[in-house]
């Protein structure tokens, strides 16, 4: 069974847009606080706009680092899909040295990613299995 990397869909690709448009609802928040902070600004006593321009400064910052860590989750979630491809038709030992056979699929897990023997034994892909050209 082969992977089709143009049609999959990362897991997680929800989460990841729901924590993007939750940040975007955040920093518009911050930006109308910001001006009706400004608006209706006490004219006796005007705010420092070095604090401000410093506290977007620091939002801003925030907002690219969710956005970094986002892709990066993404970035590590594809990469397990084609690790994952990798080991279709291809012979593997478990760790403990007790199973093995060739490998019929890949499922992507939370715990990782876990082959589907062509006998239907499910081994986890992990430290010191071996992987083997299938003969």
């Amino acid at each position: 069974m082969a992977v089709d990397m143009t049609t999959t869909i990362p897991v997680g690709a929800n989460q990841a847009s729901q924590q993007t448009s939750k940040t975007a609802v955040d920093y518009q928040s911050f930006l109308k606080l910001l001006i009706a902070e400004m608006k209706n600004q006490d004219p006796t006593k005007p705010m420092d706009s070095t604090q401000y321009v410093a506290q977007l400064a620091t939002f801003s910052q925030v907002e690219q680092s969710v956005q970094t860590n986002t892709k990066l989750d993404q970035i590590m979630q594809s990469s397990a899909l084609s690790q994952a491809d990798a080991l279709i038709g291809r012979s593997i030992t478990s760790a403990d040295g007790k199973t093995t056979g060739t490998v019929a699929s890949v499922t992507l897990s939370s715990s990782g990613l876990i082959a589907v023997l062509q006998d239907g034994t499910q081994v986890p892909v992990g430290a010191g299995m071996s992987i083997k050209p299938a003969a």
